[in-house]
């Protein structure tokens, strides 16, 4: 993963601000850390730590590492061949940054490990991605918890730019007997509006909420999505699909926002249980799209007035969703003839 080749270097002027930065890149999945050698950290069993001391790295083993700081094409000519073979190149720039990383990374080839520092979140994907190949490790600097999750979604790759939302009446609600809905607990606090989007076909897929806001005989469990029945498609982060029994803790699905804002969010857990379950049937100009979801107050999805619990839609709600190209082959949208019912 992206996130891997990452360390997230706190910048918030407080120790409060630096250890806010650290809680929230470890709750987002980045294990690897620059610090001074002054600042206290608990270091986690998967997690790499660089201190930070007079202009040098030092890991747990091995040599320190200077980081050089480079502001001219003979400065950058004379970082590389310094370097040893099976060593390190920790570049900080000055000016330019993309076409003289462009630049080292030609020259690395295979001969040592190149690691570049980012002076934020947004200088990270042309880092990753430079020559297709990109620095093998990227220091980036953080100011704020807030950063953290703007630099997920930059590591996660391109989100969906644009969702084609519509609004379909529901032709006919009506119990679905007992079945296997699977929630989705995500490492992610979601807002009341935040959903995923799920459905029996992917031609289209309703808009299920968060349970962000709860109900009366329920706390809100604003980290989760109460999504349907294990067959259901649910959207990822990349713009495929997968059934939502398929899921697992770290797969990146895709948050939205009705007509607003999309995001990446990773699994924290997954629940199947056996629930009684009701049928929604929404009409798509004679054809029906349908999800099935647990009947609960707690359950709600998306309409025209807004968030309605699954036990008090009614024939003739119009539900929030989201239309997808209907050929799906492994989770990816394919130019064919399907017909799903």
């Amino acid at each position: 993963m992206s996130r891997d080749r990452v360390a997230i270097r706190p910048r918030a002027e407080s120790a409060a601000g630096r250890r806010a930065v650290c809680d929230r890149a470890r709750q987002r999945g980045f294990r690897t850390f620059v610090l001074p050698r002054t600042e206290a950290f608990d270091r986690g069993p998967d997690e790499v730590v660089l201190w930070e001391d007079a202009g040098q790295l030092h890991p747990s083993e091995g040599a320190p590492v200077p980081v050089v700081r480079v502001d001219s094409e003979s400065a950058l000519s004379r970082a590389v061949n310094r370097t040893p073979v099976g060593g390190t190149l920790v570049i900080e720039w000055v000016a330019d940054r993309v076409i003289p990383l462009e630049n080292a990374v030609a020259a690395r080839g295979r001969r040592f490990a190149l690691w570049t520092v980012a002076r934020t979140p947004s200088e990270v994907p042309a880092a990753l991605g430079a020559l297709e190949h990109g620095a093998d490790l990227v220091i980036v600097d953080v100011r704020s918890a807030e950063e953290v999750d703007h630099l997920e979604t930059l590591v996660e790759g391109p989100l969906p730019s644009r969702l084609e939302w519509t609004l379909l009446p529901l032709s006919s609600v009506g119990p679905a007997g007992v079945g296997d809905r699977v929630i989705v607990d995500a490492t992610s606090l979601l807002r009341p509006e935040e959903g995923l989007l799920v459905g029996s076909a992917a031609a289209f897929l309703f808009h299920v909420a968060s349970e962000a806001e709860g109900s009366r005989f329920s706390r809100p469990r604003p980290f989760r999505v109460n999504a349907g029945a294990a067959h259901s498609y649910v959207l990822l982060a990349d713009g495929t699909t997968r059934y939502l029994s398929e899921l697992g803790p770290g797969d990146p699905v895709l948050v939205a926002t009705p007509d607003a804002t999309v995001r990446s969010v990773r699994v924290g857990r997954i629940k199947v249980e056996r629930r009684p379950l009701v049928l929604l049937v929404a009409d798509d100009g004679g054809v029906s799209r349908t999800l099935f979801a647990q009947e609960a107050e707690s359950v709600r999805v998306t309409t025209e007035a807004g968030r309605v619990p699954t036990t008090e839609v009614r024939p003739g709600t119009r539900v929030r969703g989201v239309r997808l190209p209907a050929a799906r082959h492994l989770g990816r949208a394919v130019e064919e003839s399907i017909e799903e019912r």
